[in-house]
């Protein structure tokens, strides 16, 4: 059986370039871009929670690098740098050679030096991912920063990612057809990095959608101090969904499932030829779904400052996302 040095050596070093050191000491180096600002965040996924350990480990690296990388997108950064340490029930070399395909091919395509980790045993298949990335200062993309009057955006479609896994768990039933275009989003998510990068000067406030369309709105409404009316009939569908969008468990994966990985954004109503202009070029669903609102006395920002409507009827959510301590 392998020892950890020897996996580390064949599956985790790779060349760093743009780093000045990358695996192989204590720690990396590295040189930020002159006039930069570092954005770094860090995911945690955990085998039977974050996904199965029965899914294909192409997938598993794949979605461990998405994820965090879908928070730089948030913020508008342009990824530089990643860290992975992982905890692995046993040295399955199988395993890792499919992992760490998904992992660097996905860091490959965003020009992701990964520069260092860990790798240990441990009794569950843990992945913790930190990125890093670069953005000029004061262009940052922030939840707190939307202003009432401002239109919300959300990028490509909802609700398929969690009507994908709704389906396997029994709770929403998809014809073939619908479960092949669903469970791509669910496995092999996107991060909207370009379109991060594009909204710089552009949008106000912006979050990736994780936990779930109205949790993570909810994040920029409670930072930002401000309410929002969102119109659910506007809410993008892909062809899979929209046939469904009737069905309590359907509007509860459109509205609450999480796991979609597009952005929600906020902008000022005098961007919308620009923000049409960017769909076209990026080639991406842009769809405006509701306002900012300013908030009523005695109301908090967050949920309680969020008013959904279908059709001009208010509607109530029965959650409105994914927490890991309650769901």
């Amino acid at each position: 059986m392998p020892g950890e040095f020897d996996l580390i050596a064949k599956y985790f070093t790779r060349p760093a370039p743009d780093a000045v050191l990358g695996v192989g000491d204590d720690c990396a180096l590295i040189a930020p871009t002159p006039g930069m600002e570092l954005a770094i965040s860090t995911d945690m996924l955990i085998a039977g929670r974050h996904f199965m350990p029965s899914d294909g480990p192409g997938t598993i690296g794949h979605k461990a690098m998405a994820v965090n990388l879908s928070d730089l997108a948030a913020m508008g950064a342009r990824p530089r740098f990643a860290l992975l340490s992982i905890a692995l029930p046993e040295a399955d070399e199988k395993f890792l050679q499919g992992f760490a395909g998904g992992f660097f091919g996905l860091a490959q395509k965003y020009g992701v030096n990964v520069i260092g980790g860990d790798t240990t045993r441990g009794g569950l298949l843990t992945l913790s991912v930190t990125v890093i990335g670069e953005v000029p200062p004061g262009r940052a993309l922030r939840r707190d920063a939307a202003r009432p009057g401002d239109d919300i955006w959300v990028s490509g479609t909802l609700g398929d990612a969690a009507a994908a896994l709704a389906h396997h768990q029994g709770r929403l039933r998809l014809e073939t057809a619908q479960a092949v275009q669903c469970f791509p989003r669910l496995f092999v998510p996107t991060p909207r990095i370009e379109l991060g990068l594009a909204l710089r000067g552009l949008a106000h406030a912006a979050i990736d959608v994780s936990d779930g369309f109205a949790a993570d709105l909810g994040h920029i409404l409670e930072r930002s101090n401000v309410g929002a009316e969102v119109w659910f009939e506007q809410l993008p569908l892909s062809d899979a969904l929209a046939p469904l969008v009737n069905e309590p468990a359907a509007q509860d994966c459109i509205l609450a499932g999480g796991d979609d990985y597009e952005l929600v954004f906020t902008a000022s109503t005098d961007k919308r030829d620009q923000i049409a202009t960017l769909a076209t070029q990026l080639d991406l669903r842009l769809t405006r779904v509701g306002q900012i609102t300013p908030l009523s006395p005695g109301e908090r920002g967050g949920g309680e400052g969020l008013r959904l409507l279908n059709r001009g009827e208010p509607m109530t959510l029965a959650r409105a996302g994914f927490d890991h301590f309650q769901s």
